[in-house]
C-alpha cells in the first residue's frame, strides 16, 4: 500500500501542472492546487491515498527542503543602502520618493503587521476562541515568500521599487515568525533546552560560511556532471544545520532555513539554484503539499461547529493583520497598487504549514484548530492573488526611460546621443570645454562643467544613471572616472581609450570589474574587416527597417527556454549567444540561460521592446 499511495501522489504531482497549463489556471499557486488535490485523494473525498511511514518521511524532507529554498530566496542586497537608488528622471518626477526607500517602507509595513498580529491574538484569547496567544500571533504574522515571489515574477516586478518593497515585507514575514517559532518551541516545548544554546546554530552557520566561502571560487574548474560538488555541499549544509538545530532543542526547519541563508551568502551560481529548485520542486516539495492535503479530513473538520466558525475568523485575521501595510505603501505608491500589495502580502501558506507541524508535535494545538488555520491560509492563497492581479498597474516611476550619461561631447559621442534620444533612452551629456558646449548644446542636451573630478560628478548626479559612457579624449582621466563610477555603483560603464598604451595597462583590471572598453581605430578596423568578409553586414547596418541588437538576459521568464519556444521567436533572429565569454552559434533547440548575451536582428519597431523585456531583471 505504501508504494501504491506514493505512485498516486507522484502521478498527481506530474498531472497538476499539466492540467493547470492546459486550462490556463494562473490565478492559483501550484502549491494550493497540490493541497486541494491531496484533499480530494485523501479521506475527505475518495480516500485512495493514506499517509504511511515512508510517505511521512518524504513529506518531512519536503518541508525541510522547502524552508531551505525559502532561505535561499532571500536577497540580502536589498538591505544595502544605495546612493544611486533612483535615476535622475525618478528624482525629478517624484520629489518625496527618496524619503521612502523599499527598506524603510518594508520595515514600517511589517511593524504594523507585528502590532496587528499581537492585537488579533489577544482578541482571540480574550474571546476564548483560541487561547494560545503567542502561537496565534506567530501564525497571523506569516507571509508566504514563495507565492509572493511567483506573483511578482509573473508581472516582472522584482527589479522595481514596488516589487522590492513587497518582497522585503515578505522576507520579514518569514524571518520574524521563524525566530518567533524557535523561541516559542524553546520555551514551551517538552524537551526544550537553554535558550543560549540557540546561538550555537548561528555559530555553526558562521563557521560553515567562512569555511566554504573559497569553495565557490574554484569549484567550477573541477566540477563535472558525475560529481555535482555544489549540490553535495548544499545537502551537507542542510543535514548539518538540521542536526545542530535538533541537538540544541530547536526545530529542524530552523536549521534548514539557516542552511539556505548560508548557501545564499556563498553566492551560488544560477545553475546551482536551478538544479536545487529542480530537486526540491520536482520531487520532495510536491509530496509535502499533497500529503498536507491528504492529512486534512474535511468530513471530520466541517462537522465541528467551532471549526466552521474559526475558518472565516482566521481568514479575516490573516487579512486584517496585513491591513496596516496599505497606509504605509500609499506613502510611495498609487492607491490601487497599495491595495494590491497589501492583498499579496496577506498570502500565507509555507510558514503556516511549518508552524502547524511544530505546534502539533508539541501538542499545543488540536487537529480541528490546525485544520481551521490551514484552510483559512488556503483561502488567502486563492483570494489574495486575485485581488493583486485585479488592481495592480504600472507605477509612473517604472515607466522611465533608461538613463544614459555621456562624459565628453565630441564628434564620437554626440551623433550616438542624438540617435539614442529617438529610442527608449533618457540622454544627458557633460563637457568641460566651453567651445564644445557652444558647438553641440543646440543639437543635444549638453551641460557645461568646470572639471571632471569624481566629487563634482557625484554632486551633479552624473553617476546617478543606468549607463555611463566615458567618451573623453583623456584616457587616464577616463580610467580614474571608471573606477570611481564602479565604486559608486553605476550598473554599466563604457570607456573610450584612444591611447593604446593606457588601455594595455588597465584593460584587464577594468574588465575584471565589469567595465566595457573600446578603441575607435580598432572598432573601425573590425568593421572594415567585417564588411570585406561579410558584405551583407553593411546592408544590415544601413537597413532602415531592421537593426542589430545585443542584450544580456536577466529576466527569469526567458531563461531555461529553447529559442524556438520564445514567445517572440518569429519576430527576431538570434545569430549568436555569448556565454562565459564563449560564442555559441544557436539553433532552435538552444536553451537560453541566465546571463547569456544575445546578438539578434529585428524590426526597429518591435526589437527594442523585446530587448527591454529580456534585459528587465526579474
Amino acid at each position: 500500500m505504501d508504494q501504491v499511495s506514493l505512485v498516486i501522489i507522484l502521478f498527481a504531482a506530474l498531472l497538476i501542472p499539466l492540467v493547470m497549463a492546459k486550462f490556463k489556471i494562473n490565478s492559483l499557486p501550484t502549491a494550493v492546487m497540490e493541497i486541494i488535490v491531496g484533499i480530494i485523494l485523501g479521506p475527505s473525498v475518495f480516500n485512495i491515498v493514506n499517509t504511511t511511514t515512508s510517505i511521512s518521511q518524504l513529506s518531512t524532507i519536503g518541508v525541510i527542503v522547502l524552508l531551505f529554498l525559502s532561505g535561499l530566496e532571500i536577497d540580502f542586497s536589498l538591505f544595502k543602502k544605495r546612493r544611486a537608488a533612483l535615476t535622475p528622471l525618478e528624482k525629478k518626477n517624484a520629489v518625496n520618493v527618496p524619503k521612502y526607500s523599499p527598506v524603510r517602507l518594508s520595515v514600517y509595513a511589517y511593524t504594523t503587521v507585528v502590532v496587528l498580529s499581537l492585537l488579533l491574538a489577544a482578541a482571540f484569547k480574550v474571546s476564548g476562541l483560541f487561547s494560545d496567544f503567542w502561537l496565534a500571533a506567530i501564525l497571523f504574522g506569516t507571509i508566504s515568500l514563495g507565492i509572493v515571489i511567483a506573483a511578482l515574477k509573473e508581472k516582472e516586478l522584482l527589479s522595481k521599487a514596488f516589487g522590492q518593497t513587497i518582497l522585503l515585507i515578505s522576507v520579514f514575514g518569514e524571518i520574524v515568525p521563524m525566530m518567533g517559532l524557535t523561541l516559542y518551541a524553546s520555551v514551551y516545548g517538552s524537551n526544550s533546552q537553554s535558550l543560549w544554546l540557540l546561538l550555537l546554530i548561528l555559530a555553526v552557520a558562521a563557521v560553515l560560511l567562512l569555511r566554504f566561502k573559497p569553495f565557490f571560487r574554484f569549484y567550477q574548474n573541477i566540477n563535472k556532471s558525475t560529481t555535482q560538488l555544489d549540490i553535495r555541499l548544499a545537502f551537507f549544509l542542510i543535514v548539518t544545520m538540521v542536526t545542530v538545530a535538533e541537538s540544541v532543542g530547536a526545530e529542524n526547519i530552523l536549521g534548514a532555513f539557516v542552511a539556505g541563508i548560508v548557501l545564499k551568502l556563498l553566492q551560488p551560481s544560477e545553475s546551482t539554484r536551478e538544479r536545487l529548485d529542480s530537486i526540491g520542486y520536482g520531487f520532495f516539495i510536491p509530496i509535502f503539499f499533497i500529503t498536507t492535503g491528504v492529512d486534512l479530513n474535511l468530513r471530520t473538520l466541517l462537522t465541528s461547529g467551532k471549526t466552521l466558525l474559526l475558518i472565516p475568523l482566521f481568514f479575516l485575521a490573516y487579512m486584517v493583520a496585513k491591513l496596516g501595510s496599505y497606509w504605509v505603501l500609499k506613502l510611495r505608491f498609487k492607491q490601487a497598487n497599495a491595495l494590491a500589495g497589501t492583498a499579496l502580502t496577506a498570502t500565507t501558506m509555507t510558514m503556516v504549514l511549518a508552524v502547524l507541524r511544530v505546534a502539533k508535535s508539541m501538542k499545543t494545538i488540536t487537529t480541528d484548530q490546525s485544520g481551521a488555520f490551514l484552510l483559512a491560509a488556503l483561502l488567502t492563497c486563492v483570494v489574495s492573488p486575485l485581488i493583486f492581479n485585479k488592481f495592480y498597474s504600472a507605477e509612473k516611476e517604472d515607466l522611465v526611460k533608461t538613463a544614459v550619461h555621456f562624459i565628453g561631447a565630441n564628434l564620437s559621442t554626440v551623433p550616438v546621443a542624438q540617435q539614442l534620444r529617438k529610442g527608449w533612452y533618457d540622454v544627458k551629456m557633460y563637457t568641460n570645454h566651453p567651445e564644445n558646449y557652444k558647438t553641440y548644446h543646440a543639437q543635444a542636451p549638453v551641460e557645461l562643467m568646470e572639471d571632471f573630478t569624481p566629487e563634482q560628478l557625484e554632486d551633479k548626479g552624473v553617476f546617478d544613471t543606468d549607463i555611463l559612457v566615458l567618451g573623453h579624449i583623456n584616457a587616464e582621466r577616463n580610467y580614474e572616472l571608471a573606477k570611481a563610477a564602479h565604486e559608486y555603483g553605476v550598473k554599466r560603464i563604457i570607456v573610450r581609450f584612444e591611447d593604446r598604451n593606457v588601455l594595455n595597462e588597465h584593460e584587464d583590471e577594468l574588465k575584471e570589474i565589469g567595465v566595457e572598453v573600446y578603441n575607435t581605430p580598432e572598432a573601425n578596423i573590425t568593421l572594415l574587416r567585417a564588411l570585406i568578409e561579410s558584405p551583407s553586414t553593411l546592408l544590415m547596418l544601413g537597413n532602415t527597417e531592421n537593426s542589430i541588437y545585443e542584450v544580456r538576459v536577466v529576466n527569469h521568464l526567458y531563461t531555461n527556454v529553447q529559442i524556438k519556444n520564445l514567445q517572440f521567436a518569429q519576430d527576431i533572429t538570434i545569430s549568436q549567444v555569448i556565454r562565459n565569454r564563449k560564442i555559441i552559434v544557436p539553433n532552435g533547440s538552444t536553451t537560453i540561460q541566465y546571463g547569456d548575451r544575445l546578438i539578434f536582428t529585428g524590426n526597429k519597431q518591435d526589437a527594442p521592446r523585446i530587448r527591454q523585456a529580456l534585459a528587465t531583471a526579474n
